[in-house]
């Protein structure tokens, strides 16, 4: 243990997510992008034998990363480095037709965009787990008053339902901009030197459309429908800004939610679960601390911190490519990836197993409600004819000498005492347990959560 590892690694993402940024997927990616240029330059009529080809794909797998180690000190190139141990397994004949027509960025670009569509997509399946366990949540507390704030301060009444709705709402933002980003990328295919294809002219008798067919034809080998019809030496890096710009955007979300569930944790209406051996704190003993919420809160942090270096690298590339590109986006895109995988997970496995506690919740409501209504009471006592100026001043007198003494121990809210005792009012104790009927009080808060998951969500889930 005396060298750093990455707790990305060592802690918090998943295994399929370390294994599309893993050398292994890297490189053997390199290889199968070798075979299939050569495999479909065959098709297209350039002389390559099935016999080389059977070589190329019969080492795809076979990578010594001891010999590559020893090619690069020797080179100080890496693409030539993988070159140079694939042409070894592959014999002198097969080696020929390696890397015919293309440049580094064939291998380097293609695969990023290959392992960018591919932690999309594991990033997609676990959003939409997600947005299903908040779908169901939202249904089973739309009814539950709550007391909603506004800087910080008891303001109305909504449900609990109705907030993590918001949550979701968050979510699905992101969800559709991950479709969007999805639905977008492209290929970069097979450009050349600097991305006019100049290189297979000869190689393809000058024909464009058979240039063309190859670019697509290795674009759907590699598990793409269509290329970028203009790129330079490299695609453009505008996509890796998005993408870090998406994983940002889902950041925010999370690090909001995560925010609402540590007040509402402290305030203790929900919980995290909290497991039978589990130490809360090395110190204090009775410790219950929300500790998924605040490893999602961190992550979120150091993602939205990678953001703005999509788009430097975006801003200064120079004309045709630089690659003062390429040791950033060995860090940027796949921590960003690995952070955003580990936000999921805890965000799943905060949901799957978080504590409602209704009756705190209640109470959290009956002490504020006298104090949230006094518009209502008011309105109720003018109505039953009584002077407003004057039911206001006392209705304010009495709500601060409330105040005050629950600030002082006394933890009864006694205004309605008050106010039914003052007979300016004119309430009865029917009028009163009718206006505070928390029930009758969250607005539209549960129609507004059906309709939001029956007009937004339920498409979204039946989504394939």
């Amino acid at each position: 243990m005396d060298k750093y590892i990455n707790p990305l690694e060592s802690r918090y993402s998943s295994k399929e997510m370390l294994y599309i940024f893993s050398p292994k997927f890297k490189y053997t990616t390199w290889r199968k992008l070798w075979y299939n240029l050569a495999l479909t330059q065959r098709e297209l009529g350039v002389d390559i034998k099935q016999e080389q080809l059977d070589k190329l794909y019969k080492h795809i797998e076979n990578i010594d990363f001891e010999v590559v180690e020893k090619y690069e000190e020797k080179f100080k190139h890496e693409v030539m480095a993988h070159l140079y141990a694939y042409a070894d397994l592959v014999g002198d004949d097969a080696r020929k037709i390696l890397h015919l027509g293309v440049t580094s960025a064939f291998l380097m670009d293609n695969t990023d965009l290959i392992q960018i569509k591919e932690a999309l997509l594991l990033i997609k399946n676990k959003l939409k787990i997600i947005i299903k366990t908040l779908n169901n949540f939202s249904i089973k507390h739309k009814n539950l008053a709550i007391l909603a704030y506004t800087h910080l301060q008891e303001a109305q009444l909504t449900t609990l339902g109705k907030r993590s709705s918001l949550w979701l709402q968050s979510l699905i933002f992101d969800f559709k901009e991950l479709n969007f980003i999805l639905s977008n990328l492209c290929f970069r295919g097979v450009k050349g030197t600097v991305g006019n294809q100049s290189s297979f002219k000869e190689l393809l008798s000058s024909n464009f459309e058979r240039v063309k067919n190859l670019d697509i034809s290795v674009a759907k080998k590699m598990g793409f429908s269509k290329v970028y019809k203009i790129t330079s030496q490299t695609y453009d890096r505008k996509l890796d800004s998005s993408v870090l710009n998406f994983l940002s955007n889902l950041s925010q979300s999370a690090h909001k939610i995560t925010n609402d569930i540590r007040f509402m944790q402290h305030l203790k209406e929900i919980e995290e679960h909290f497991e039978e051996k589990q130490i809360g704190s090395s110190a204090m003993p009775y410790k219950r601390n929300p500790i998924h919420s605040e490893r999602v809160a961190s992550l979120a942090k150091f993602i939205m911190s990678l953001q703005t270096s999509g788009g430097f690298i975006a801003a200064t590339q120079w004309l045709e490519r630089t690659l003062d590109d390429s040791a950033c986006k060995r860090l940027n895109i796949p921590q960003a990836f690995l952070a955003a995988d580990a936000i999921l997970i805890l965000l799943n496995k905060i949901f799957s197993n978080i504590r409602v506690n209704e009756k705190i919740i209640e109470q959290h409501v009956k002490i504020e409600m006298p104090f949230i209504l006094t518009e209502d009471i008011l309105m109720k006592a003018t109505k039953n004819g009584g002077d407003r100026q004057i039911l206001h001043e006392k209705m304010r007198t009495y709500s601060m000498q409330v105040r005050e003494n629950i600030y002082l121990g006394k933890h009864e809210n006694d205004l309605i005492k008050l106010i039914l005792n003052d007979e300016s009012f004119r309430l009865t104790p029917k009028d009163i347990s009718e206006i505070l009927n928390p029930n009758e009080n969250i607005g539209f808060a549960s129609s507004q959560v059906e309709d939001f998951i029956q007009e937004i969500v339920i498409p979204i889930l039946k989504e394939t």
